[in-house]
């Protein structure tokens, strides 16, 4: 496949990254901009006109003030803007026919390239008044505005916009106004070809910064705690120049009386453990970088001395949860909601009598991105809202979920916790960049 462009440029510079040396593979801010301007211009272009023809939407109205941006507008800005610019308000307008889609920006300057400055200042000095001219000159059956009462992400429009814009709209046009919900999701969940060729790139990234950090080069049994390698995990990021969109975190699981608890694992660690032999680690860790994010969790076990590998009976628990991945992905058809694969996957789970408990969400610009939720940590029943929001293809995921299994030398309960993120192509899912199968072992063999 050819690949266009500063594309061809990361696709080959990341995936020769050595994670070990300082910067290498990482792209410097100017071509990070362009990339991000190519990969806009590329939906705008190429992916907006279906999505608007598939949610039934001729006309979407953008509007944000400065540093309170809609996250969907967010995600339209330039890569050499950090904010929108005073009031900036975007409209794209499908005229049908297999005509292009009108991209305009009702504001002061282009919105990059593709979206253009369409603001007549001396004929309307009033904002909303050029906003009204061009609803009344493009006349569409319906005006979609980013309100929503499941998905945070698609109800970015302010009390304050919202107000003001419905006080200048005439009775036939405030009728027209709908929520752009579903446009607005599918234009944050769905992925292009060209995005596909970068997001394995940050997996790898991801994978190989826990393959360094879960390692004799970062811990030294007896003296290194879970918060040392927290932040050496923020530190890498650093010298890398990628960003991290949560604290990194890490935990341990091991032989003596604490159980598992969900809101230990997630919220209430205790900060400074010492790393020991004998110990199964766990890692929580996303990055962000050209405005993708990763999430992944990963394990390790510390060995002991005369150990050359894992207990059985962790391999076994760890199997179980790769089972437990297999069982969720293999429900993944077009269509089905998040409830309903959740429940299809935790049927055949307690058929194979797998304590499994799952918890995936999708992945893009978000790191809990928008689209179908697919289970939640204390919720393992019916979500309304996101839950009910149908698979579609070309989308992303964090297939996250844990797997209970009896360690009897412990005389306890352990978990192992997975994510690994994966794409879904209409037909088939897959591991963007592979899955743990088998557990890092510290030190190395």
């Amino acid at each position: 496949m050819k690949i266009p462009g500063l594309l061809f440029v990361i696709a080959v510079s990341i995936s020769n990254i050595v994670v070990a040396q300082s910067t290498t593979g990482i792209l410097g801010e100017q071509q990070r901009a362009e990339l991000i301007d190519e990969l806009l211009a590329d939906r705008l272009n190429n992916l907006l006109p279906s999505l608007m023809q598939r949610s039934g939407l001729d006309m979407w109205i953008i509007i944000s003030r400065e540093y309170n941006e809609d996250p969907i507008l967010k995600t339209m800005l330039p890569g050499d803007w950090h904010a929108a610019r005073r009031r900036t308000i975007l409209v794209f307008y499908n005229p049908g026919n297999n005509q292009p889609v009108e991209k305009l920006a009702i504001s002061r300057y282009d919105v990059g390239k593709t979206i253009k400055a369409s603001w007549d200042m001396k004929k309307y000095p009033d904002q909303w008044d050029q906003l009204v001219a061009l609803i009344n000159q493009f006349n569409p059956k319906k005006i979609a505005l980013n309100y929503s009462s499941d998905f945070g992400h698609a109800d970015g429009l302010t009390f304050t916009e919202h107000k003001e814009l419905l006080a200048k709209l005439s009775p036939a046009q405030k009728l027209k106004v709908t929520s752009a919900e579903k446009l607005a999701v599918a234009w944050l969940e769905t992925r292009t070809l060209k995005e596909m060729t970068l997001y394995p790139q940050l997996i790898r990234i991801t994978h190989d910064i826990i393959d360094e950090g879960f390692s004799e080069k970062v811990i030294t049994p007896g003296v290194t705690t879970t918060s040392d390698v927290e932040w050496w995990f923020r530190d890498k990021f650093r010298a890398l120049g990628v960003d991290t969109w949560f604290h990194p975190t890490v935990d341990i699981q091991r032989s003596d009386s604490a159980s598992f608890d969900h809101l230990r694992s997630f919220s209430n660690r205790p900060e400074q453990q010492v790393i020991l032999p004998g110990d199964l680690l766990h890692v929580d860790i996303g990055i962000t970088y050209l405005r993708f994010n990763t999430d992944v969790q990963q394990h390790a076990y510390v060995l002991q001395p005369g150990e050359s590998d894992a207990p059985a009976i962790l391999k076994e628990a760890f199997a179980k949860g790769n089972r437990v991945q297999d069982i969720l992905t293999s429900n993944f058809i077009i269509g089905k909601t998040g409830n309903k694969i959740l429940a299809d996957a935790l049927a055949i789970c307690h058929k194979e009598n797998l304590a499994a408990t799952i918890y995936t969400h999708p992945l893009g610009y978000h790191g809990h991105a928008a689209g179908p939720t697919i289970g939640m940590w204390d919720n393992q029943g019916t979500k309304p809202g996101d839950g009910d929001y149908p698979l579609h293809a070309n989308t992303v995921y964090s297939i996250e979920l844990n797997c209970a299994t009896e360690i009897p030398a412990w005389k306890k309960t352990i978990r192992i916790m997975l994510e690994e993120d994966g794409f879904f192509d209409g037909q088939a899912f897959r591991y963007i960049n592979g899955r743990q199968t088998t557990m890092y072992l510290i030190p190395r063999k």
